[in-house]
């Protein structure tokens, strides 16, 4: 009786897990496009084929196009990984509806303050600018604005203390982080997904601690009229945001991890060196983000060396350990392609080139050229839309057709996928070359003196009407399956 009663419960969660991945997914298949397009605008306005409208509108999407792609990814990134790993731990599923209501009501104030009141400092948005602002937007924008990205915060927390306190009904510390492996020993067995969400959810919590401390700067500042320390705050901004565009690509690892090995029928386990490389992950993470800030000749030396050297290592024990392993995999091995496998694969190729790309930039020497060129976007474009976001889609049209059960289209996903690498390559590439053209980055219309950077716009806009396309074949796709999966 009490088997009976347990194995319907599983059947319970299991049906409860699979409504909320399909209500996020529904969202994702909302918001995506949209922030999309306004990306397609910013590069029409550069490109002088759209006609130009005033600065601060410009500004005001690119601050909404870049917080809400790196928010949407997260969450769906999130979604995912809960869905996988319901199989071996419980999360809340009331929780992660708890983070869903925040996350709209979030959402809904980052836009006012954008749309409304054209708050355009961007995701960086540098302590004491945003209030300095006010013949450009007034002071409630900025005011909800940072209430908005503090709703987010505390939603994100409690989802990820939640993912955690998870792991810890069934792991101790030291075997959800694979310490026993490094010890030489094997069980219990850990699933490498739990270690990657481990890492990722730790490293979540310190992140958005350092945005706990910014906002209630920013709001002492508001109240008492007592200035913080810029460059505090300036460090508390990019740890922030380096931590989360980091923590995301990492759910879209734990992705592949997990989903890979059902297209190869070949298992994808923890072992000492996988071990290894995710601890490593952990420590590096916490001091990469220093590579945002050589310009800053203020900070201490010994800050800028620990930003150099991290940023070197950490590309190496996860990103080199996760991309031969996969390649292992399915090397020699008759591969089920699908659309999802074969994005969630080529997720990992964008990982590889847009690590590589950032490693040159996070060097000193490149950086003081490359620090406010296209370089930037170009290698942030390209481990998180070619990267990550390629994984997330690739999950999403696998748990759709698993859900629906309608078979694959061999011909129309290899023409989808096609579309979608040659036009995101594509676009990416007149990023890297406008960066080393010295094309700054940030300008809403290029000067005569960075014509090429109109030039470049233009040639990109061809390449992302080609992805665009790739993305509608997409949709088109996993909707129809997702549509079936209720």
């Amino acid at each position: 009786m009490a088997e009976v009663a347990i194995k319907a419960e599983a059947v319970e969660i299991e049906a409860r897990v699979k409504r909320l991945t399909l209500v996020w997914t529904g969202l994702t298949f909302i918001l995506f496009p949209i922030l999309g397009l306004l990306g397609f605008l910013m590069r029409l306005v550069q490109g002088n084929v759209f006609p130009a409208f005033p600065p601060e509108w410009f500004y005001s999407i690119l601050t909404l196009h870049g917080v809400g792609m790196v928010g949407l990814w997260f969450v769906e990134g999130m979604v995912a990984v809960i869905y996988l790993l319901s199989k071996y731990v419980k999360p809340s599923v009331g929780v992660s509806w708890f983070s869903f209501a925040f996350t709209l009501v979030g959402v809904a104030l980052i836009i006012i303050s954008t749309i409304v009141g054209k708050f355009g400092a961007g995701w960086y948005f540098l302590y004491p600018l945003p209030y300095k602002s006010a013949e450009i937007w007034p002071n409630w924008a900025t005011d909800l604005y940072l209430i908005g990205l503090g709703v987010l915060g505390i939603a994100w927390t409690v989802w990820v203390i939640d993912v955690l306190r998870a792991i810890a009904k069934k792991y101790t510390l030291n075997q959800a982080l694979a310490w026993h492996y490094l010890a030489g020993k094997t069980e219990p067995e850990l699933p490498p997904i739990i270690l990657i969400v481990t890492v990722t959810c730790i490293a979540a919590i310190t992140g958005f601690l350092a945005a706990v401390a910014l906002l209630l700067l920013f709001l002492f500042d508001r109240v008492s009229g007592v200035p913080a320390d810029p460059l505090l705050m300036k460090n508390l901004v990019f740890y922030f945001g380096h931590v989360l565009v980091n923590i995301t690509m990492y759910l879209g690892v734990a992705i592949l991890y997990d989903t890979l090995p059902q297209y190869t029928q070949k298992p994808w386990k923890t072992n000492k060196l996988v071990a290894f490389a995710w601890n490593t992950v952990l420590f590096l993470v916490l001091f990469a983000y220093f590579h945002h800030l050589y310009m800053d000749f203020v900070q201490p030396r010994a800050f800028q060396i620990m930003g150099q050297l991290a940023s070197y290592f950490i590309s190496v024990p996860a990103a080199v350990v996760t991309i031969f392993s996969a390649l292992a995999i399915i090397y020699k091995t008759k591969v089920n392609w699908t659309l999802g496998s074969s994005l969630i694969f080529l997720g990992t190729m964008g990982w590889a080139v847009g690590g590589v790309a950032a490693v040159i930039d996070s060097s000193i020497a490149v950086n003081f050229r490359f620090h406010n060129t296209l370089w930037v976007p170009a290698h942030f474009h390209t481990y998180f839309l070619m990267g990550v976001v390629l994984m997330i889609l690739g999950f999403i049209y696998h748990f759709s057709q698993q859900h629906s059960n309608i078979p694959d289209n061999p011909k129309l996903s290899r023409f989808t996928t096609w579309l979608i690498l040659i036009g995101g390559y594509g676009f990416l590439s007149m990023f890297y070359t406008g960066g080393a053209l010295s094309i700054p980055r940030r300008y809403a219309l290029y000067p005569p003196a960075f014509s090429s950077g109109t030039t470049l716009a233009q040639i990109a806009i061809v390449f992302v009407s080609i992805l665009t396309i790739g993305f509608l074949l997409y949709l088109i796709q996993t909707i129809r399956r997702w549509a079936r999966s209720f």
